[in-house]
């Protein structure tokens, strides 16, 4: 069974950084394009950045050159260091496979509050 377990949100004031981390089991992430979502109450699920099985990145623009997905391939572990971070950025933040649906099984995620 592939489960996701998010952790390292928190409380940051504008401009502060956190890094998000993704314990992965059941599946090797090296083989699979991994990414990054959020989710905003009453908003849309957004995918913020992605990393293919080659290792290569992207990001949605918002968060280009603030924002550095990786993965420890040995600890099967999905990485999100955040810097600059802004109120927009205020969200549950998840991991699981690129383009899976609303639908599938997701972790619990881990709340980021962006605030004075």
């Amino acid at each position: 069974q592939v489960q996701f377990v998010e952790s390292g949100g928190g409380v940051v004031q504008p401009g502060g950084s956190l890094t998000l981390s993704c314990a992965a089991s059941g599946v090797s992430i090296s083989t699979r394009y991994m990414a990054w979502y959020r989710q905003d109450p009453g908003k849309q699920r957004e995918r913020v950045a992605f990393i293919g099985t080659g290792g290569n990145p992207n990001y949605v623009d918002n968060v280009k050159g603030r924002f550095t997905i990786s993965r420890d391939i040995e600890k099967n572990s999905v990485h999100l260091q955040m810097n600059n971070l802004n109120p927009e950025d205020t969200a549950v933040y998840y991991c699981n496979f690129l383009g899976v649906s609303d639908t599938a099984s997701w972790g619990p995620g881990t709340q980021v509050t962006v605030s004075l």
